[in-house]
Parts: C-alpha cells; sequence; structure tokens
C-alpha cells in the first residue's frame, strides 16, 4: 500500500510495535519484589521468583499438594527446561538436549539444596537470554519456524502464557506450604 509521503508500507507483519510492547513490558520495571535472584526483569519471572521470597530450600522443594510431584523449586527447573525446549521448537536440526536429565527430572529431582536453588535460578537466567536470542533473529512475526511450523507471534503468546500458568501453580503451592496467598 503507497502511503502519502512515498514510501511503501510492508503488506508483511513484523515485530515493530507488537515485539516493543512485549519488550517494553519485559524490560519495564517488575513489580517491587525485594528478592529477584533470577535475575530477570521480565515481570512474570520477578512474580514467579517473588513467590519463592523467604522460602528456606526445603519448604521451595516441599511437594505441598500430594500426590503432585510439583515444588516451587521444580516450577523454576521446569521453566529453564522449556526455555529449553522453545529453542528446538526454532532450530529442530539443532536440538537442546535436558538439561536435568530423563522427562520429569525437573520436578522429580527437585531437592532441598541450596546449591540445587542458586543454580536453577541462575540457569534460568541464562536460558531465557538464549531463547531471547534466538528470537530476535526472527523479527517478522508471521514467520514459521521449526518442522511445527509455528508462528514467531504464536511462539511469544505461549512463553507468555506458560509463565502466567505456573505463576498460578505457584500461588497455589506457596498458600499449602506457608499460608501466603497470591497477589
Amino acid at each position: 500500500m503507497n502511503m502519502s509521503d512515498g514510501h511503501k508500507q510492508s503488506s508483511t507483519p513484523t515485530c515493530g510495535p507488537i515485539r516493543s510492547k512485549i519488550r517494553g513490558r519485559r524490560t519495564a520495571p517488575a513489580p517491587t519484589v525485594s528478592w529477584q535472584p533470577c535475575g530477570t526483569t521480565f515481570p512474570t519471572t520477578a512474580l514467579l521468583c517473588s513467590k519463592c521470597e523467604g522460602l528456606d530450600a526445603e519448604q521451595l522443594a516441599r511437594r505441598s499438594v500430594p500426590p503432585s510431584t510439583m515444588s516451587l523449586l521444580g516450577l523454576l527447573r521446569h521453566l529453564v527446561e522449556v526455555e529449553r525446549d522453545w529453542r528446538t521448537w526454532i532450530t529442530p536440526d539443532r536440538p537442546v538436549p535436558k538439561l536435568y536429565g530423563t522427562r520429569g527430572a525437573d520436578f522429580n529431582d527437585a531437592v532441598a539444596d541450596q546449591g540445587m536453588i542458586d543454580a536453577a535460578h541462575t540457569d534460568l537466567t541464562r536460558e531465557q537470554a538464549a531463547t531471547d536470542a534466538l528470537i530476535a533473529e526472527h523479527p517478522n512475526l508471521s514467520e514459521r519456524l521449526g518442522t511445527n511450523d509455528i508462528a514467531v507471534r504464536d511462539l511469544l503468546v505461549h512463553r507468555i502464557e506458560e509463565y502466567a500458568r505456573h505463576c498460578g501453580h505457584a500461588d497455589l503451592l506457596r498458600e499449602c506450604v506457608d499460608g501466603r496467598v497470591g497477589q
């Protein structure tokens, strides 16, 4: 379509305004949280980390809703694996192996160990940055990627949904651990 100033407007949507809004939210100041060990300002990650605030290693690893193996530490480790999986969706010819071992190890092997907790926070920060960098190589939101032919836009929306879903899980887990209710 021709614009009045003589420039042509692309008929192919690009990340421009949408990506800047998503990225803007990601880099905007997070809600006031005194503890952000994940090293990120992505609000949903900061929110997830805030749900871990003030808990010791045993409480973070506690499976507070039997028979589920889900714990707050397990959620952090799970999101590390999810970030790695998204990169495999984008580049199936360069699969990213599981970091924590076999399927389910992110939850099943989460134990009350401060070293494991610190590693999970470090791993999540690193894996999010790696996924962000790979997505940034694809500025066209309609571009289809990988063998599943997923649009960049759909991948970004799925990431937001995944973190939002797990923040809800974290609310329930935290309430079972010490009675603190969600925000």
